[in-house]
């Protein structure tokens, strides 16, 4: 298992940097981060997939599940992948578009725009 979680605050959002392996072993931890945040009130999420160099069904379950989660208690729920072609975590991109669910993610490109009020998502 080889996963890191860095989560800070900033502004009214709760973000959670990821780095490693997004898989079934790792999973349970950021479902885990996601929940704790929710419990604590922290309804607004992003979580930066930049550094997850691998990802496979349950990461993105997990990540569906978040989503999910974030819907219901009416928060967000924002995504950084870095851009289409870009060498380091384009993989996480590539499966969700594969999958067909990228669309359902806002995705953005780096922290800071994430955690903008005004930003846009970055187009599927």
């Amino acid at each position: 298992m080889t996963l890191k979680v860095d989560v800070h605050e900033q502004n009214s959002w709760t973000v959670l940097c990821i780095s490693g392996e997004l898989d079934l072993a790792t999973s349970p931890v950021i479902r885990r981060r996601v929940h704790d945040a929710v419990a604590v009130g922290r309804h607004d999420v992003v979580v930066d997939l930049s550094a997850v160099r691998f990802c496979d069904s349950s990461g993105v379950g997990v990540l569906i599940a978040a989503r999910r989660l974030m819907h219901s208690c009416r928060g967000r729920l924002r995504l950084i992948l870095p851009a289409q072609g870009a060498p380091a975590g384009s993989h996480v991109n590539r499966v969700l578009a594969a999958l067909g669910v990228r669309r359902l993610f806002d995705v953005y490109e780096d922290v800071a725009s994430a955690t903008c009020e005004r930003a846009q998502p970055l187009s599927a």
